[in-house]
């Protein structure tokens, strides 16, 4: 029989760090205490009290000097002040991701937020979370979050933050997550799930998916091992949970080609090591210690490699990374990040899984020394030379204008962009780019030189000719744009419409009579235009500015009538008289023999372009919409001009 034995069975690092605690805290103290179960293993509880460790359930019986092992799961806020109070030194190895989670709902308790945990409400992790914070509502289901919002409509309306019990099942915290979004207005949800339990149910799904039988291994105290036996139910026809190779059952596996197995975060590796030889029928069993078979777990550091581990604490200096070896590992803060400036906790949080390289291990004083720069800096370099391969469009972030074009820095490497490729037009300022964040492809790389040459023209180029197609696609006549203008000349202005440039002609600019465009608009001027006709096959567009919606004419016939006196704008001579504008869009003639009380050779003997003169409007014509205004009105006698007006008219009525 075949047996699949899950990679990341057994102790998780928060497991393996409150041991490893636990057992360098009885070498140093006598006696030692460990309030309740440190991990939820039977053997691993027995073998540490084997090495002096007395197991206690109640606080009280601790004294001022005692010193007392905080188990992994965490515990009660009151009970860890209380035990502060008396003077009891209290080494804390509760798990970093539940220390993360105890802050949190802190913080959110501080903004007056109530706490919804998903999770065991009897397990002494959530206990003791919940006491980190007021009125905590402990939810073990997605259908009890549900019947919660049910039973009062007023919980949609409080400010909540969620978290899950570190060994949640996924699909229950991700389920209560969907409810909850549709229904509260103020919600902050953070995924406490453990990364390591995660994985492991992960695993789990996927071996039991493919096997006949699948052993859970780990204490029946264990909620992670309770969940992974859950997960295991659902895609495998048999499943056993046991805490030890002497509860298999033979007859198991009567007929079974392939056996699954994995362990929960508590299980040890020996117990592991003996229940996966008694599987397979090797006699794998060795008479070792519980130290020896946890050492044998320990990687193996050797300067030069990667090496993936989690973040178990960070100071102003360096951030602890627990990487599964002896060794304590450490990233020194200028280590971090290309940035001088940045803050560790900017970077990375407890409980994040990191990749690192090891720059020096020291198995004499016990330390490795890490690195996520250089790792970064290796990573980044092989994504630019993919990223010339496949045209990626990459982003950063332009640091510096020298001979020729710009240097942009994308993701800590200086990529050279020539003048020509920064998109600018030629003779443009390069220097209005500085500090802006702007996205590129690389076109050449030559990492020996640490030479990146990349081009920004490429890629405003493609999202222009992309613009345009859409523009093109969606274009029809009336169709209401918001343009910029682009160059000027006599006879109108070029606006770009996103990508495409249209024209407004001179006489579209106004309803007034303008003689050039710059004296109602500017270069850069944004307008509001539309369409008034185009040719998609010659890519030409006629822009409208004037509102059609507003008629001058109606304007006009809704303020004057025959008779009445208007300020006039003089706007053009004629060797006959002057057109004068009465409101915008509207223009009168004044006759030259209505300029002036005297006889003049032409208008410019009494009038001037832009001129304001008072006239009076002496004709309307609505079916072809013209006036005729008089200046001399104003200057003879009204009986005068009456009888002038009569001669004239009959001498056109003869004519006729």
């Amino acid at each position: 029989m075949k047996v699949m034995l899950a990679k990341s069975a057994g102790f998780c690092y928060g497991v393996k760090r409150a041991v490893e605690l636990a057992h360098a805290t009885a070498e140093g103290n006598n006696p030692c205490y460990m309030l309740g179960d440190l991990i939820h293993n039977t053997h691993v509880v027995e073998d540490l009290a084997r090495c002096g460790i007395v197991k206690t359930q109640c606080s009280e019986m601790l004294n001022v000097g005692d010193t007392v092992v905080i188990r992994s799961h965490g515990e009660h806020k009151k009970v860890l002040d209380g035990l502060a109070a008396k003077g009891v030194h209290c080494v804390n190895a509760t798990c970093p991701n539940v220390m993360q989670i105890q802050q949190r709902i802190a913080q959110s308790q501080q903004e007056g937020r109530r706490c919804i945990i998903i999770g065991d409400p009897g397990h002494p992790e959530v206990v003791g979370v919940a006491s980190f914070c007021q009125d905590a509502m402990i939810l073990p289901t997605s259908e009890k979050v549900a019947q919660w919002l049910e039973n009062d409509s007023q919980n949609c309306e409080l400010p909540l933050t969620l978290v899950a019990q570190t060994t949640c099942i996924q699909e229950i915290f991700e389920n209560s997550q969907k409810i909850l979004k549709k229904q509260c207005t103020n919600l902050k949800i953070f995924d406490t799930i453990c990364n390591a339990t995660y994985k492991r149910q992960t695993e789990a799904a996927e071996i039991a998916s493919q096997v006949g039988v699948m052993v859970v291994v780990g204490d029946r105290k264990s909620a992670n091992t309770k969940h992974l036996k859950e997960i295991c139910q659902t895609l495998c026809p048999v499943v056993v949970q046991i805490e030890q190779a002497s509860e298999l059952d033979g007859n198991l596996f009567v007929g079974c080609q392939v056996a699954g197995l994995t362990a929960g975060a508590s299980t040890p590796a020996g117990i592991i090591k003996e229940v996966y030889a008694t599987m397979s029928e090797e006699n794998m069993i060795q008479e070792e210690s519980f130290e020896e078979l946890l050492n044998q777990s320990f990687k193996t550091l050797t300067t030069g490699e990667k090496v993936t581990g989690i973040v178990t604490a960070i100071s102003s200096t360096e951030v602890q990374v627990d990487v599964g070896a002896k060794q304590s590992a450490y990233i020194k803060v200028s280590e971090l990040s290309d940035d001088p400036n940045v803050r560790p906790e900017d970077v990375v949080s407890v409980g994040d899984e990191i990749e690192t390289y090891i720059v020096r291990v020291n198995d004499i004083d016990g330390f490795a020394e890490l690195s996520k720069k250089r790792l970064d800096a290796v990573k980044i370099w092989e994504n630019i030379e993919v990223a010339v391969e496949e045209k990626t469009v990459m982003e950063g972030v332009v640091t510096e204008e020298n001979k020729g074009g710009i240097v942009v820095s994308v993701k800590g490497v200086r990529v050279f962009v020539p003048a020509s490729q920064s998109g600018l037009p030629r003779g443009a300022e390069l220097s209005t780019m500085l500090k802006q964040k702007v996205q590129l492809r690389i076109t050449e790389v030559n990492r020996a030189r640490r030479r990146v040459v990349g081009s920004i023209r490429s890629v405003t180029q493609e999202a222009r000719m992309a613009a345009q197609a859409e523009l093109w696609g969606a274009m029809e006549e009336g169709k209401r744009y918001t343009g910029v203008v682009k160059s000027m000349t006599s006879y109108g202005v070029f606006v770009d419409i996103g990508g495409v440039d249209g024209m407004v002609h001179i006489s579209e600019l106004s309803w007034s009579r303008i003689k050039n465009p710059a004296e109602v608009c500017a270069i850069g001027d944004t307008l509001e235009v539309y369409v008034i006709s185009f040719d998609a096959e010659k890519r030409k567009i006629s822009l409208g500015m004037k509102d059609k919606s507003v008629d001058p004419w109606a304007s006009f016939v809704a303020q004057y009538n025959v008779g009445d006196v208007a300020a006039v704008k003089v706007v053009k001579m004629m060797t006959f008289g002057a057109f004068a504008e009465v409101v915008p869009g509207v223009d009168g003639l004044i006759h030259i023999s209505q300029i002036a009380d005297r006889r003049i050779d032409k208008p410019e003997d009494v009038l001037s372009e832009g001129q304001v003169v008072d006239a009076q409007i002496t004709a309307i014509d609505e079916d072809n919409k013209k006036i005729s205004l008089s200046i001399r009105a104003l200057l003879m006698p009204v009986e005068e001009v009456y009888e002038e007006v009569y001669e004239e008219a009959v001498a056109e009525e003869v004519a006729e």
